[in-house]
């Protein structure tokens, strides 16, 4: 089945939004929790660049699934296991790490008002590598699309 060519420019652009947003979170990590709360810009720095980092992947899934007959999601919950289940990402990184970020984002949008700065602080300490390894995942796509059934533009 051939598959239409990649964007490169749409899926390089998302990833520096993923880059730059986890680099402006960083700041936070290793600092406590009392220091965290304690300034109310960290919280919105934090929960807008985790927003858009989330976001950023979720595009870069999308357009990933848009190239693939019949592959398009109709959730975002969907796009980590349609990704799996088109040998773009692995499966323990799509069912877990992936699933739950596309959740976190459906929260962010629709329940931000229940968004605690202890969730957040706790994504930062714990979670940022999850975002390292989708990057990489993407990067392997668009160093040798070829591989995966792609071509780029």
């Amino acid at each position: 089945m051939r598959k239409i060519a990649l964007n490169k420019e749409i899926i390089t652009t998302r990833l520096t939004y993923i880059e730059e947003a986890i680099k402006s979170l960083e700041r936070f990590k290793g600092i406590t929790f009392k220091e965290f709360a304690s300034n109310p810009d960290n919280f919105r720095i934090a929960f807008f660049d985790l927003h858009r980092a989330l976001e950023a992947m979720m595009d870069i899934g999308s357009h990933i699934l848009s190239r693939i007959p019949g592959a398009r999601a109709t959730s975002y919950k969907e796009i980590p296991l349609l990704l799996k289940k088109h040998k773009i990402i692995p499966d323990e990184f799509a069912e877990n790490a992936f699933l739950k970020m596309a959740g976190y984002r459906n929260r962010m949008v629709h329940f931000y008002s229940e968004i605690t700065k202890k969730e957040l602080y706790n994504i930062i300490q714990h979670n940022l590598k999850d975002f390292e390894k989708f990057c990489f995942y993407i990067l392997k796509i668009i160093n040798s699309p070829m591989k995966y059934g792609f071509s780029v533009k």
